[in-house]
């Protein structure tokens, strides 16, 4: 599946803007078929695809358990891992 780089750069412009955890939500809605978690940036030991904002962004994929990888094209969602 993959994610093209007009979500990637929408998705990034979005938790930029962000001053709450509720960008989730937003998040969610907008783009339904996507995976969506979040956590705290410390429970997640991959160094992140970006750093936006509030949050620490990891892509994720993966065909039978999901995971966080580094390749847009083989992402199926994001994890957004809030920072203290």
């Amino acid at each position: 599946m993959g994610i093209d780089e007009a979500v990637l750069q929408d998705v990034e412009a979005t938790v930029a803007a962000a001053q709450s955890p509720a960008v989730l939500a937003e998040l969610r809605q907008k783009y339904p078929r996507m995976a969506w978690l979040r956590c705290d940036a410390l429970d997640v030991d991959e160094a992140p695809w970006k750093t936006v904002g509030l949050f620490d962004l990891h892509l994720v994929g993966g065909d039978h358990c999901p995971g966080v990888v580094k390749n847009p094209a083989q992402a199926t969602g994001f994890i957004l891992a809030r920072r203290a």
